[in-house]
């Protein structure tokens, strides 16, 4: 595996974390659901088109695809190797138009509103009239965030406000997307966070991923789930 650099942030904090995954680390089923839909994704696209991974972290599947052939690079703000380069989502360098297909894996949420909006704009920037992106977004109006903002009046964050200041409910997200210019082609919901089930599979990850994996095919419901996996389509330029 090629050797990162961290910048600053998490990375210093926790090392390659992605890399070495914690069994117990209460994201732990959501980030393996996650990351094997995105692998079959790309795996049904052609090698010929260009792939960018946005806040890329320490280049997981950009290491992975390029050592199938893809034609994938990856930037990320917190770390830089041989695969990723160090860059800000909202202002990246390369040119408009560039690229098929575009990742932003966890990444929206971490920005604050004003600067979501303008990230997703240099989404659009770079991709081809009709290419598409790929993001995943966790849900502020999850399961158990509605019923705790029912009983107690406080929503559940998906993280400390700190982490992720652009947590919202993801109607929210669809609608910035649709405003930007984007078309909805594919929306899947993981882990809808039922009580004392959602507890259950956070305290104990490993152990109960055969459960987590039975409530998304029972309930995929995505307006109640705690992250949505959002295919979108950029809408071709009016000539």
């Amino acid at each position: 595996m090629t050797k990162g650099k961290y910048i600053r942030g998490e990375y210093e904090l926790r090392g390659e974390y992605h890399k070495q995954l914690d069994p117990d680390w209460p994201y732990y089923p959501t980030y393996l659901a996650k990351m094997k839909f995105i692998r079959s994704y790309l795996c049904k696209i052609p090698l010929t088109y260009k792939i960018l991974d946005l806040g890329c972290g320490e280049g997981i599947l950009l290491e992975e695809f390029k050592n199938l052939g893809y034609n994938i690079i990856g930037l990320d703000q917190n770390y830089s190797s041989e695969f990723v380069i160090r860059g800000d989502i909202k202002e990246t360098p390369f040119p408009d138009h560039d690229f098929d297909v575009i990742l932003c894996l966890d990444v929206i949420e971490h920005l604050d509103y004003e600067s979501q909006r303008s990230a997703i704009a240099e989404i659009k920037r770079l991709l081809k009239d009709k290419g598409i992106a790929i993001l995943t977004i966790p849900n502020l109006a999850h399961c158990y965030s509605r019923l705790r903002f029912l009983l107690i009046g406080q929503l559940d964050r998906t993280a400390r406000i700190e982490k992720h200041p652009g947590d919202r409910p993801i109607a929210e997200h669809l609608q910035l997307l649709r405003q930007e210019g984007f078309k909805v082609i594919q929306r899947k919901g993981l882990f809808p966070t039922l009580p004392v089930i959602y507890q259950l599979i956070q305290r104990w990850p490993s152990k109960t991923l055969w459960l987590y994996n039975l409530l998304n095919r029972l309930l995929p419901l995505a307006n109640y789930c705690f992250l949505n996996i959002l295919v979108v389509q950029k809408k071709a330029s009016k000539i």
